[in-house]
């Protein structure tokens, strides 16, 4: 073959990376759904993030597993960069700990692959509601905030511009390229910061403009959405944060590229969100109305979280302030 390669013969690894024992039933399902895969992995790595009691605990539990602690800067970039440090195969795929991949997810994701300009490849993220599950306000256009595809994105197999870092991998070389996650972007436990794929993404097509990353539908994983996610103000507080976090891009990679995305989704698909709320309400769905006002709520809260986060670093004066460092200023 000339124009795509034989993935069977790409060896591939898999990294889910956990932080605390809250999610047990989470990771457990999550490693469980990839011992489960058609197609297997070559590896299959979980990467615990200074957390001592759950790295024994899943140590006892699954003695045959790889097990190991997070050896980089505590936070998702941190344990990231420790599962690709940990492993040696080609691609290196990531599942978050409270996600679980249906059995063609890796053979459909490393089908993606067979393009060898292809560097990066996104996967779909289906949420799984927690009861009462989804709210009638919640637009399906925000669905990025409790980290799920949204309406907006590609149905079909296309190029894009960053993955959703649930359910997403690169290969190897494109890792080494642009050195891993940034630590000075992202999440840290519980905080609602993000974008560390954005900016390694950003920082990869900046390193080399003929690489491509593309969303292939097909590969499905299921992401947990707890309770307390359901919440207005978990809604809000994530909105905010993905404003700073995108300042924290921009001032990494420059406002032109980080923004490329968002400026599209602000002037074509929230609009539509809008409207189509609004035309819900008339058909007789008044949780239309909410829809609308929660697409207005999002994008307001957004936008001062990306001033608010540019003024701080502004003074700061340095663009190694981390997102998680930002409320705080």
């Amino acid at each position: 073959m000339t124009a795509e390669l034989r993935t069977t013969d790409v060896s591939v690894a898999v990294v889910v990376c956990a932080y605390t024992m809250d999610r047990w039933d989470d990771v457990v399902a999550a490693y469980e759904s990839l011992i489960g895969q058609d197609r297997p992995a070559d590896e299959i790595l979980l990467v615990i993030d200074h957390n001592r009691e759950l790295l024994n605990s899943l140590r006892r539990a699954y003695p045959l597993a790889r097990i190991v602690p997070n050896t980089g800067p505590r936070g998702l970039s941190g344990a990231r960069n420790t599962g690709v440090q940990a492993t040696a195969s080609d691609v290196v795929l990531f599942l978050d700990d409270d996600a679980r991949a249906e059995p063609q997810w890796l053979g459909l994701m490393m089908d993606a692959f067979g393009d060898p300009t292809v560097q990066g490849v996104a996967g779909w993220a289906n949420p799984s509601w927690d009861e009462p599950g989804r709210p009638t306000w919640f637009p399906e256009e925000f669905l990025w905030v409790i980290g799920c595809s949204y309406r907006g994105l590609p149905e079909e197999r296309a190029d894009i511009r960053n993955p959703i870092g649930c359910n997403m991998g690169f290969r190897r070389v494109a890792l080494r390229l642009t050195d891993g996650f940034s630590s000075a972007v992202g999440r840290v436990g519980a905080h609602p910061v993000g974008c560390e794929e954005t900016e390694m993404s950003i920082r990869l097509r900046q390193a080399d403009r003929a690489a491509r990353i593309v969303l292939e539908p097909a590969a499905i994983v299921h992401h947990r959405v707890s309770a307390p996610r359901l919440k207005w103000r978990y809604f809000t507080s994530r909105c905010y944060w993905e404003g700073v976090s995108k300042a924290v891009v921009a001032a990494q990679v420059g406002s032109a590229d980080a923004l490329e995305s968002e400026r599209s989704y602000a002037t074509k698909v929230l609009p539509r969100a809008f409207g189509r709320g609004l035309l819900d309400a008339v058909r007789g769905d008044f949780g239309g109305i909410r829809r609308s006002a929660a697409v207005g709520v999002g994008l307001v809260l957004t936008s001062l979280g990306y001033v608010r986060g540019r003024l701080v670093r502004s003074t700061k004066s340095s663009d190694q302030v981390p997102a998680s460092q930002v409320q705080a200023a």
